[in-house]
């Protein structure tokens, strides 16, 4: 009998707006994840006892345990050891992207469904089978389940940071980048491409490219999280973090490792996009880029983000080794530092213009 179709990972309900916190024991009842609320929640820093206080009424069995370290694989190597004390349904990540990173890893770690509860959107990682987790100084990514559910509390959204909002655009939109490294792969070395995953790359970051309004705005935020589900989606049908992650990501990950807290993920995703853009030789896709980071108030050149032309060549001259199996467009040219240093000045003259 011929394969009609394939079956894909995804999380059983998306839910985004105000609320979705109290709706949290409905839901788990609902999608039967957990009838009798035995779940452990895990939340982060920010928001814990104020989060804790709305939780605890709508899941009468559960085990609040804290985060104290987001976004490390110690915290979540200890969530884990906390998690396996007692029985549980699942577990419930509620937080921004490092506190759902290391509930997605503890989950797996013990083979617990994980739902998470976004409280920010400042990456794609609230959906996709991928926790970033720093360990020792040094970020690696890490294969995890997908999380069977996926609420976004706007809420919360509304009250985080301004500029962890603005982040999750320029994750966002890097995947148009990365998707053109795809492409590029499997001209140059016929690298099977996902044609699936690149639509919900694609339509995903597009619909934030063109929408109008901003991170302030309701409506623009439900666009901005749909668009990040999408990327996990995009992942999990890719099997990888292929169409979410090309030479921005690589830029990404070699700014994290030469100079840590340079800026947030997503900011430096933004400016790396618009630099892979413009050794694609996409001026069309520069311009679009530029323009939507302009827009929202994001940096565009590695100077907005307070490095050097030198420090910044440094950075792309390391970047392909941070992905040693993936080629984007950075190892397509192989450029060495002065060649890097004139596309460089050339990319940020074009910006600035």
């Amino acid at each position: 009998m011929p394969l009609l179709a394939r079956m894909l990972a995804a999380p059983m309900a998306v839910e985004i707006g105000p609320g979705a916190v109290a709706g949290l024991g409905t839901l788990l009842r609902d999608r039967r994840i957990s009838s009798g609320g035995d779940v452990a929640v895990a939340v982060g820093p920010g928001y814990g006892d104020e989060i804790a206080a709305v939780v605890d009424p709508a899941i009468e069995n559960c085990d609040i345990l804290r985060v104290g370290e987001g976004g490390t694989l110690n915290s979540a190597l200890e969530l884990a050891a906390q998690l396996r004390k007692r029985f549980y349904d699942a577990v419930v990540g509620i937080g921004g992207g490092g506190t759902l990173d290391v509930a997605k890893h503890a989950a797996s770690l013990v083979g617990l469904p994980m739902v998470a509860v976004a409280t920010s959107l400042s990456h794609d990682g609230l959906a996709s089978p991928v926790s970033s987790l720093s360990h020792e100084g040094q970020k690696a990514s890490y294969g995890v389940q997908m999380p069977v559910a996926v609420l976004v509390d706007l809420d919360y959204v509304r009250t985080s940071p301004l500029q962890m909002r603005r982040s999750g655009v320029g994750d966002a939109i890097s995947n148009l980048s990365a998707v053109a490294d795809w492409k590029l792969a499997k001209r140059v070395r016929g690298e099977p491409v996902d044609g699936l995953s690149i639509a919900l790359a694609h339509s995903g970051a597009e619909a934030v490219l063109y929408r109008e309004g901003s991170v302030e705005d309701d409506d623009f935020l439900v666009v901005l999280g749909e668009a990040l589900v999408l990327s996990g989606l995009a992942m999990a049908t890719a099997g990888s973090s292929r169409p979410c992650s090309g030479a921005d990501h690589e830029i990404v990950h070699a700014i994290d490792h030469l100079y840590p807290d340079t800026a947030l993920h997503g900011e430096l995703a933004g400016v790396g996009a618009v630099f892979a853009a413009h050794l694609q030789e996409d001026p069309l896709l520069v311009a679009e880029l530029s323009n939507c980071l302009a827009r929202h108030g994001l940096p565009r050149t590695h100077r907005d983000l307070g490095l050097s032309d030198e420090q910044f060549v440094n950075a792309v001259a390391y970047a392909p080794s941070t992905r040693p199996d993936r080629f984007t467009i950075l190892e397509h040219l192989d450029l060495d530092e002065e060649a890097i240093l004139d596309h460089v000045n050339s990319y940020a003259n074009a910006v600035a213009g």
